[in-house]
């Protein structure tokens, strides 16, 4: 073993092999491992980053399942209202896995100004709401408090700030729409505490977010009337089984539906990416593989005599071919090592600078996303060196053809 890791040891030294035919073919392999790895960590981190993101967005404004009476299925208007008064009503014990749940209502309405005018969803929030979900999206002021007397405090996002020309401080009026379109509409003066931007277009051109009771008193409810219950969960993986058993769990009289079925067509979308990682880790391990298969046989041929000499010492075949297999397990390392250095600062100088931009109609996000994790990238190096170092093992076995006589003749 010693001998073996001494020739192969002197094999792979940089003065050995850089003026050697073989030298052009070595570095190739190693550039071509080093630009898989970073393409595979670069293609992982914002693939499952940007699907988080997503999901983070969409929960924040919807909770992972939404308890409602059957009749707001189809409407992101609250027509039908439904009673506090529930068993899983303010904490959802009977389901594990379940880690808050809020009340909410909504309501349609326009927002009008001197210059402008915006068709609005009003969403109601009580005193229970987890501001936490969408604190990260606030760009200036501050949260509305809801926990005392109604107010007329509400966030409303950047977008819709634009363009109605409003700002932190700014008060407009909102008219809202009552089911009987001879009445008049309801109006309400509210006033600006917070603007969040969360790049999903379909939020921020949308929704403004203030006090439940606003809600309540536009549609003659009770004080403990509401639209529907946004339910959290702890594990988003686990988000389908849960939401059966929350299903299990409520009346008859109320329907469940998760954000996957809600928004079915993102989360369609979102697999997409899953399939274009997998395309993006075989085609790069492929390419690192017949790059490091070639190196490997150019050099088997240039190390021909040695191999014959070796040979006729007594060394047998499998010790030969190790000495080839440390050879070429030394430039994958290699390779490796660059790889990750390259990749890994790439999505370090991503995340704390948001270099790239997204367009948010398309993506959804204003910056492409990063998700660094030790796991996956300890099992892509693994990944890699186990597949390179199995598919050398086929060319390996040339060695075992080649006579002593002939390959101590070979020039």
């Amino acid at each position: 073993m010693n001998l073996e890791y001494f020739i192969a040891k002197r094999l792979i030294t940089a003065k050995d092999y850089k003026s050697s035919i073989s030298a052009p073919i070595i570095k190739i392999a190693i550039s071509a491992i080093a630009i898989g790895m970073i393409m595979m960590i670069v293609s992982v981190a914002t693939g499952i980053g940007l699907q988080q993101k997503i999901r983070e967005k969409v929960s924040a404004f919807n909770g992972h399942i939404i308890i409602s009476n059957y009749d707001n299925n189809q409407s992101e208007v609250t027509l039908v209202p439904v009673s506090k008064k529930q068993n899983f009503y303010p904490k959802f014990t009977s389901v594990s896995g379940v880690s808050h749940i809020q009340a909410i209502a909504s309501k349609a309405g326009i927002i009008r100004t001197e210059t402008a005018f915006e068709g609005i969803i009003f969403k109601g929030v009580g005193n229970d709401y987890q501001w936490d979900n969408i604190r990260e999206y606030i760009v200036s002021g501050k949260l509305p408090d809801f926990s005392k007397n109604i107010n007329q405090e509400v966030l409303i996002s950047q977008f819709l700030a634009n363009r109605l020309n409003l700002k932190v401080g700014d008060s407009f009026n909102t008219s809202f729409i009552k089911e009987n379109q001879n009445q008049l509409p309801n109006v309400r003066r509210f006033k600006i505490t917070g603007i969040f931007n969360s790049g999903f277009q379909d939020f921020d051109a949308t929704y403004i977010i203030g006090d439940i009771r606003h809600i309540q008193r536009i549609n003659k409810w009770k004080p403990d009337q509401v639209g529907a219950f946004e339910v959290f969960v702890n594990d988003f993986n686990n988000i389908r089984t849960i939401g059966e058993e929350v299903y299990q769990q409520t009346s008859s009289t109320l329907d469940t539906k998760t954000i996957i079925e809600k928004y079915s067509y993102i989360f369609e979308w979102l697999k997409l990416f899953d399939f274009n990682i997998i395309i993006i880790l075989v085609v790069m391990i492929l390419v690192a593989t017949i790059n490091m298969v070639v190196a490997l046989l150019v050099l088997i041929l240039e190390r021909t005599q040695m191999i014959g000499i070796l040979k006729a010492l007594g060394a047998n075949n499998w010790s030969v071919r190790k000495i080839f297999l440390y050879n070429a397990f030394y430039l994958i390392v290699r390779g490796l090592f660059w790889g990750n250095l390259i990749g890994i600062s790439l999505l370090l100088i991503q995340q704390y600078f948001g270099i790239i931009k997204l367009n948010p109609e398309n993506y959804y996000v204003n910056q492409a996303p990063v998700y660094l994790n030790l796991g996956y990238i300890v099992l892509l190096n693994l990944l890699t060196v186990t597949v390179c170092f199995l598919v050398l093992l086929i060319p390996s076995y040339i060695i075992t053809k080649i006579s002593p006589v002939k390959a101590i003749r070979f020039d």
